[in-house]
């Protein structure tokens, strides 16, 4: 069987089982990821696996009311793909999504992806240098033709991230309550729960965003607090037609805010991550005045609401509307542990039981189980479970060691509790690319490649961040949270800035990889890649910019108010 691939063509009928690369996931990763096999590799010949009906992912599965991110629209974007037109400074999950799908749309990816498409299980097969991915069709129609097939790949690219799988609480007669229950991730639009009785279990950033907008039509709401957390003032607003207008046709103006929206965040890394700084101490003055603000002369209150535990220990929590829905007269605040859900409502102590016609679960997601629940298997047959027996790790957050021709976005201590996630996509679409055009070349040449990071090299590159992490304020004892094990191994988050990832990914050094293969020897020729980096903060000062603009603007100006002989000729 000839090994050589033609990467230029799309995937169609005869070769619908054969990839060069497959992508596990169409949300912002996943589609990162296709576009720069495209621009970088010249690369049509993949497969985006998407177990939902639209691109988006988080952003297409969480679909609750008030559902919004909490950064910047202008920095939550693609950088190579920045939209002018947002509607406000943070934007809804409805035109997140419409954003992403103009890209899709944009870039040519739907012919690509195949939709209710699950995958189940990938082994990576020795003898073929591939991955084998079990794949199961979903819809109705479609699986019609086939309930499920298997999938080759020369290079499989995880793009699932961390907060796709909705994580339910373990609470004694969860399944028995008789009225409407659904987790915010799974939210169901077609029941009204106006002149409703709410219980929003949890009170994180989803149940923050949950709360104002519930309680504004519902009878009655109450929010079951296990710990409080650090909420910090949002500031949101409308982005006017003007401002727009400006965005869009003076892009240094559109450069320079988003810019200047990067470096702010990335000056918030010392207040979520060291308790003793100044700015951790600005943040813990800023939010505690901003609650008294809300709740004057209410001591009892201020003790419930204020956490015991460094800023950023837990995710902090961006809202203009929390505090004054919770001082809303049909609003309770519970912080008694629950003791059991019933037939009719939720019960806490020993036998006060509150009624309720909606039980919502804003209890986050499982992230520490990276990639679960799909079955992996790497060499030797050696499984991702036993892998990270000890916690999930990667090289760099993106390569795993025995998972040949393996990557991941998103992965083990990529998480930011500070700044723009995609960032740091973009940056791993980067660095993956230029792997996976490696194996394209060999295979192209009718030769076999396996790239893999040697285990020294995942060792010493955890070790280090691990170093740095555990005197984080992640690492804080006074708090659980979802960026660590139940043991307080911080898995999820990244150690430094986001500069600091992309630095630390604008070089590829092939001495941490173990290449193996009839095509190791171009690579084993090489020296270390160069890949550089979307520098996004500041180069050019403010009047550099500003003359920029008015130069864009002049030329503009100049020429619609040419003679029309003179722009005709």
């Amino acid at each position: 069987m000839s090994l050589k691939t033609n990467s230029r063509l799309p995937v169609g009928n005869k070769d619908f089982t054969n990839a060069t690369v497959v992508i596990i996931g169409a949300g912002i990763s996943g589609m990162c990821m296709a576009i720069d096999l495209i621009k970088q590799n010249r690369c049509r010949n993949f497969v985006i696996l998407e177990k939902s009906s639209s691109v988006g992912g988080t952003w297409s599965d969480n679909k609750y009311p008030g559902c919004c991110c909490d950064v910047w629209s202008s920095l939550y974007s693609y950088s190579f793909e920045q939209n002018p037109n947002w509607s406000r400074e943070y934007p809804s999950q409805e035109e997140i999504h419409a954003y992403l799908v103009r890209v899709a749309e944009k870039y040519g990816l739907f012919k690509h992806i195949r939709f209710s498409s699950t995958v189940e299980a990938a082994g990576w097969n020795e003898d073929e240098s591939k991955w084998k991915v079990s794949v199961k069709v979903d819809g109705q129609k479609d699986s019609e033709f086939a309930s499920s097939y298997t999938l080759d790949a020369d290079f499989l690219v995880s793009a699932v991230g961390q907060l796709n799988l909705p994580r339910e609480p373990n609470i004694p007669g969860l399944n028995e309550f008789q009225g409407k229950m659904m987790h915010s991730a799974r939210w169901d639009w077609s029941y009204d729960f106006s002149q409703k009785r709410v219980a929003i279990i949890g009170n994180g950033a989803t149940a923050a965003q949950i709360l104002p907008e519930v309680a504004q039509v519902a009878s009655h709401v109450t929010v079951y607090q296990r710990t409080p957390n650090w909420i910090a003032p949002r500031l949101d607003a409308p982005v006017s037609a003007f401002h727009q207008a400006l965005l869009t046709y003076l892009p240094p103006i559109r450069w320079r805010k988003r810019a200047l929206q990067m470096e702010f965040r990335e000056l918030l890394y010392a207040a979520i991550t060291d308790n003793d700084s100044d700015f951790a101490q600005m943040m813990r003055d800023g939010c505690t005045n901003m609650m008294k603000t809300h709740f004057p002369d209410q001591p009892q209150l201020w003790e419930k609401l204020t956490p015991n535990y460094a800023p950023g220990c837990k995710r902090v929590i961006i809202s203009d509307d929390y505090y004054p829905a919770l001082a809303r007269d049909n609003v309770d605040l519970e912080t008694r542990p629950i003791t059991r859900i019933t037939q009719k409502g939720i019960e806490v102590g020993a036998e006060d039981s509150q009624q309720y016609d909606l039980i919502v679960l804003a209890t986050g997601f499982k992230t520490v189980e990276f990639m679960y629940p799909i079955e992996i298997y790497g060499k030797n047959g050696r499984s991702l479970g036993d892998i990270w027996k000890d916690g999930a790790t990667a090289y760099k957050g993106i390569t795993v060691e025995d998972l040949p021709n393996f990557g991941m976005f998103y992965g083990p201590n990529t998480n930011l509790g500070h700044n723009s996630i995609i960032l740091m996509i973009e940056a791993q679409s980067r660095y993956l690319n230029t792997i996976v055009a490696e194996v394209i070349r060999a295979r192209q040449q009718g030769k076999t490649l396996t790239i893999t990071p040697k285990l020294e090299a995942m060792k010493e590159f955890n070790g280090r961040i691990q170093t740095v992490l555990r005197k984080t304020s992640f690492a804080d004892p006074n708090c659980n949270s979802w960026y660590k094990t139940d043991d307080g191994i911080i898995t999820n988050n990244w150690s430094g800035t986001v500069i600091d990832y992309q630095l630390e990914l604008s070089e590829l050094h092939w001495h941490d990889y173990s290449i193996e293969g009839s095509g190791k020897d171009a690579i084993l020729a090489k020296k270390n890649v160069k890949l550089g980096r979307v520098r996004e903060e500041s180069i050019f000062s403010d009047s550099t910019l500003l003359l920029g603009a008015l130069g864009i603007v002049a030329a503009a100006g100049g020429y619609f108010l040419a003679p029309r002989w003179r722009r005709t000729r």
